[in-house]
């Protein structure tokens, strides 16, 4: 038995990192945090060609999905560049259409596929992402699932490229599950932050080569390395822990990933600032990018200890 991606999957990922590399995603970024979002929509276009939000929607409805594993290697490649939308949010709101009536879900799942409609979820009592760029809202509430008709004000996020908006009540109800949504959200957020944890990773390793102190890299000191390494650990230890729960999908599992990846990403955050120094404060070093969405990543769908209870009260059920 294989635990690894074969060919066509690693391929589908690096064709998405060349994709992003030629963006230039940290303009796009700065854009998008300044509420600018065309060249962020231009890049949900390619991206939405590449195939990422159809693997989420059923072929039924003109999609490719569903597919996790190879949503999961998708997102590591978003997480790895750090693009900026409702990206966890648009695959929610996918898999909760997909439960709908059948009216309801051909008449918007077909645009969520095609890149055409960006979405997001706001749970109860929290902002909704991106509701000023998306033309699709949805609010979730103990069950009771709605459209909403709009969004409030946009307010300060500690990521200001997470542009955060209440919904506003009322909209239309949907009757759909939201256990397998949540399932999927926590996935593609695991996905994300590991990609998130990568890049801070290696952008860290780039730097203690070039700094120097005494006349030698930083990066040839015990301790620099150590670091490095117990963050290289944290995220390989979460890399199988996010695949796995791609294959099983199981609440648990998907669960423990983002406990796990999100820990890892946020681990790997504190020891890039650490080894960057006064420099990584800076919000126009690029190291702030990735460093406000790991921080953000962390308490998404669930925070680490949320995702922990329910790892032990399922392996309690089990017993």
């Amino acid at each position: 038995m294989r635990f690894l991606l074969d060919a066509e999957q690693r391929a589908f990922a690096a064709s998405l990192d060349a994709l992003l590399t030629a963006a230039d995603t940290p303009a796009v970024i700065r854009e998008w945090s300044r509420g600018d979002h065309a060249s962020g929509r231009a890049l949900w276009s390619r991206v939405a060609d590449a195939g990422v939000f159809a693997l989420a929607v059923p072929e039924a409805y003109e999609g490719l999905g569903p597919r996790p594993v190879e949503l999961a290697a998708a997102f590591v490649e978003l997480g790895r560049h750090a693009m900026p939308g409702p990206l966890v949010e648009t695959v929610t709101a996918a898999v909760l259409l997909e439960g709908a009536d059948p009216g309801t879900a051909k008449r918007l799942l077909p645009a969520l596929a095609s890149g055409e409609t960006m979405a997001t979820v706001a749970a109860e009592g929290a902002y909704a992402l991106d509701g000023d760029a998306a033309a699709l809202r949805i609010s979730w509430e103990p069950g009771r699932i709605r459209l909403s008709p709009g969004h409030g004000p946009v307010r300060p996020s500690l990521d200001p490229a997470r542009r955060l908006t209440p919904l506003l009540p009322g909209g239309d109800l949907l009757a759909v599950p939201a256990d397998e949504a949540l399932t999927w959200a926590r996935l593609a957020t695991a996905a994300q932050a590991l990609g998130v944890g990568l890049a801070l990773l290696d952008r860290t390793v780039g730097y203690v080569r070039q700094r120097t102190q005494f006349g030698v890299p930083v990066g040839s000191f015990q301790a620099v390395k150590h670091r490095l390494a117990d963050a290289r650990i944290a995220l390989e230890f979460a890399r199988p822990l996010v695949f796995g729960a791609a294959l099983t999908m199981e609440p648990r599992d998907a669960a423990a990933a983002k406990a796990a990846a999100c820990e890892a990403a946020y681990a790997t955050a504190r020891t890039a600032l650490h080894l960057h120094g006064a420099i990584g404060y800076t919000a126009e070093y690029g190291l702030s990018l990735w460093l406000t969405k790991a921080r953000a990543l962390r308490t998404a769908w669930g925070a680490p200890e949320e995702c922990r209870a329910l790892v032990v009260s399922a392996g309690d059920r089990r017993r």
